[in-house]
């Protein structure tokens, strides 16, 4: 196996999985002077067999125009009739939801829970409106896996789910997996209400 296909593993394994909902995917090969044209030909070559739609997109260097292949691809996509379906009904355990997105989307053995987790998940399946709330999986952007350096598309591991949160307000349960910080919430008085912009001289205040 080339060095692009090695590159290229993580990709077709996203784009199984969005072919797994029933919807057409579509790859946007953001093209640089650097790389060669056989390597985006390769690229295009892997992704299109695997059923995804390819553009090539310079949009950085020429703007809009060097989108515009982009732009019709996702139309395309758009208007081709679909057959989205979700990986779990909402009545399902959340503990079936979080071992279906484990082993379907990232390709887990299985899922492991601390003893935290475990307790909170209970407590969450009993309550009254447990069918009625989503499920938001927490882990690393690195790795399909919970261990940022696993790369590719790892085999032989489970996740780790070391907390669960509730997010009452969004109706979600929160599964957190391996070591990865959260972004905090907004304050009650967020310093964005302090910036502005003067229209007569362009100056930008309240930011420091």
């Amino acid at each position: 196996m080339g060095y692009v296909e090695k590159g290229c593993a993580n990709l077709l394994h996203h784009i199984k999985s969005v072919r797994k909902s029933g919807v057409s995917p579509v790859v946007c090969i953001n093209a640089f002077v650097s790389d060669t044209p056989a390597e985006i030909a390769k690229i295009r070559e892997l992704c299109e067999s695997a059923g995804a739609r390819v553009a090539v997109s310079e949009h950085w260097e020429k703007g809009g125009e060097g989108a515009l292949e982009l732009a019709d691809a996702v139309v395309d996509a758009c208007e081709e009739k679909n057959k989205f379906k979700p990986l779990y009904s909402w009545d399902m355990p959340f503990s079936e939801r979080i071992e279906l997105v484990a082993r379907e989307i990232y390709g887990a053995d299985g899922v492991d829970y601390s003893a935290q987790a475990k307790e909170k998940l209970d407590k969450i399946q009993a309550r009254d409106d447990a069918a009625e709330l989503g499920l938001c999986m927490v882990k690393t952007h690195l790795s399909l896996s919970d261990d940022p350096k696993l790369k590719g598309v790892p085999e032989g591991w489970r996740l780790n789910v070391r907390d669960v949160l509730v997010y009452g307000g969004a109706g979600f349960v929160v599964p957190v997996a391996g070591a990865i910080s959260l972004m905090p919430g907004t304050g009650s008085n967020p310093a964005f209400r302090r910036v502005d912009v003067d229209t007569d001289t362009g100056r930008v205040t309240g930011i420091f």
